[in-house]
């Protein structure tokens, strides 16, 4: 039966996998899959993750803190190969219910605080460092409304144009269609935003851009799901000066590698739980992808 002439059924039942490229670990119920504990490292962050759009949020905030002398910012950071479905471990769903990366323990306390949900962990770190979250209330709420405009939106971006687009087992007009009209309505939004302002937030860097920079950034760069010609991403003029903005900073240049598992070797530091020799790893890769 073609996608055309599909009829729903009253009820939906679970009888066979969903396709494409991550049918291995879809599933209609939570909780864990196997026993294993997480590793806990030496710093006063543990965070678990993997270095996609969503992951590195995270590791750019915290090199942001770094970057400004904030050592209780120092972090050991743990890969999460969620292809190979390490977010169902007994570990990892303690940290977050819903086995999404990233996952953070923050254990500078007496009682360690587990943070999930990537914007949830921007603002825990934002507000515990006093840091990348304006204190006037008028600025904060403009931080905060593009934080949450990021956290909305990105599903669109890619659980909806990237999975139709490029990892869907067959394509589906519609559903492409349906998609790549919403994201080019979004890299409009952004666009406009940012032809009156220098940074989402305002004059300031804030966690807004750190949220959304990995995907649209990444999208207006044409970085993500080989999509930037067919959106024609050479539209947005302000999101292109605003994504080479950001990228062109050394924090944020460290944080996208940290836990990055795919692509070129240099730009890769699988593992990071110690800020002395990152640079030496990342140039032993780069090193190691010359040779």
């Amino acid at each position: 039966m073609s996608e055309a002439e599909y009829t729903p059924p009253k009820v939906w039942t679970w009888n066979k996998e969903s396709g494409g490229r991550f049918a291995n670990i879809n599933r209609p119920i939570a909780g864990p899959t196997h026993e294993k504990d997480l590793p806990v490292g030496k710093h006063p962050m543990q965070l678990y993750s993997l270095g996609t759009p969503n992951g590195q949020k995270v590791t750019i905030m915290l090199e942001e803190l770094l970057a400004l002398g904030h050592a209780g910012a120092e972090y050991d950071a743990w890969l999460v190969n969620i292809g190979q479905g390490e977010q169902f471990s007994s570990g990892f769903v303690e940290v977050n219910p819903n086995s999404k990366i990233p996952a953070l323990m923050d254990r500078s306390g007496p009682e360690p605080i587990r943070v999930f949900e990537s914007g949830a962990i921007l603002i825990h770190l934002a507000e515990k460092f006093g840091a990348f979250l304006p204190a006037d209330p008028a600025r904060r709420a403009e931080c905060l409304s593009w934080l949450f405009w990021q956290v909305g939106s990105a599903p669109y971006l890619g659980g909806g144009f990237g999975h139709f687009y490029a990892y869907a087992p067959i394509k589906i007009e519609y559903a492409i269609d349906r998609f790549a009209m919403e994201v080019k309505r979004q890299m409009d939004v952004l666009d406009r935003r940012l032809a009156q302002s220098e940074f989402l937030g305002g004059a300031d860097y804030t966690i807004a851009d750190m949220a959304v920079w990995p995907w649209y950034g990444g999208m207006a760069k044409g970085l993500l799901y080989e999509g930037g010609e067919f959106l024609s991403v050479h539209e947005y003029k302000n999101v292109i000066r605003w994504a080479d903005q950001i990228g062109a900073r050394p924090a944020v240049k460290r944080g996208r590698k940290v836990n990055r598992a795919s692509g070129d070797p240099a730009d890769q530091l699988r593992e990071r739980h110690d800020a002395s020799d990152f640079d030496t790893k990342t140039q032993d890769k780069i090193e190691a992808a010359q040779s």
